[in-house]
C-alpha cells in the first residue's frame, strides 16, 4: 500500500468514526424518583399481595430503575381502607386495592372491579381498553386527583366461605358476612348483616365468630 492510498483510507476511516461519535447523543443525568405504594393487602398475601410486589418490580424494570417503588402493606403506612385517601392526598404516589372498596366515595366505583353476575376478566379488559371503560374510570376518579389503572384481575369469584351450609335464601337472614361492594348490597337486601373487613382480617374474624361467612378471591391466609 503506497502512502497516498494509506492516507486516503485513513481519512475515510476517521470520517466514518467521527460520524458515529457525532451521532451519539450526549448523556445527561436523568432524574430518579422514589415512590411509595400503599396496598390493602397483608405482606406477601397470595395473589393480590404478591401481585402488588410484582407490579412494583415491573415499574422499576421498565423505567430502568429511574423509578423505584417501595411497597407498604396493610398497616405499614396506612390501614387497608385508607389507601385511596393516602394517594389522593399525596401521602403515597400509588395504591393497590380494589375499586369496590371505595363505594362510599362514589356509588359507581364497584363497576370497575366486580358486580354480581357481571363481566369476567376477559370481558372487563375488553371494556376498559376497547369499550370506553377506561375513559369513564378516569372521569370518575379525576375529582379525587387520581389516575386509575387496571393492575390485575381476579376474574369471577366464588360465592364465599361459610362456617355452615346455606341451603335456602331464608338462611341468609341475620348471617354476618364479609362482602364489600354491590354484592354486599344484594346480600343486605336478602337480610344478611354485611360487614366490610380487609382481606388480612377475614380468617381471624371467622375463627373468632365475629363473622359467619366471607367473600374472598382465594384461600384465606
Amino acid at each position: 500500500m503506497n502512502r497516498r492510498t494509506f492516507m486516503h483510507r485513513t481519512a475515510a476511516t476517521a470520517v466514518a468514526a467521527g460520524s458515529v461519535l457525532a451521532g451519539t447523543p450526549a448523556v445527561h443525568a436523568q432524574p430518579k424518583y422514589a415512590w411509595k405504594m400503599v396496598t390493602a393487602w397483608p405482606k406477601d398475601f397470595p395473589g393480590v399481595g404478591t401481585g402488588a410486589s410484582r407490579l412494583a418490580r415491573a415499574i422499576e424494570r421498565m423505567s430502568d430503575k429511574r423509578i423505584t417503588v417501595t411497597v407498604y402493606c396493610d398497616g405499614e403506612l396506612v390501614p387497608a381502607f385508607d389507601t385511596f385517601d393516602a394517594v389522593a392526598s399525596g401521602t403515597a404516589e400509588m395504591g393497590h386495592a380494589s375499586a369496590l372498596y371505595w363505594q362510599a366515595k362514589h356509588a359507581a366505583t364497584p363497576f370497575f372491579a366486580t358486580v354480581p353476575f357481571g363481566l369476567n376478566a376477559q370481558e372487563m379488559a375488553a371494556w376498559l381498553y376497547y369499550g370506553g371503560g377506561q375513559a369513564l374510570w378516569d372521569e370518575l376518579y379525576a375529582p379525587f386527583n387520581l389516575k386509575p389503572f387496571a393492575a390485575g384481575s381476579t376474574g369471577a369469584q366464588m360465592g364465599g366461605w361459610f362456617n355452615k351450609e346455606i341451603s335456602t335464601v331464608k338462611e341468609l337472614e341475620g348471617l354476618k358476612m364479609r362482602m364489600p361492594g354491590l354484592g354486599g348490597d344484594v346480600l343486605a337486601k336478602l337480610g344478611a348483616h354485611v360487614i366490610n373487613l380487609p382481606g388480612g382480617e377475614i380468617q381471624q374474624a371467622l375463627k373468632a365468630g365475629s363473622i359467619d361467612a366471607a367473600e374472598w378471591v382465594g384461600p384465606l391466609q
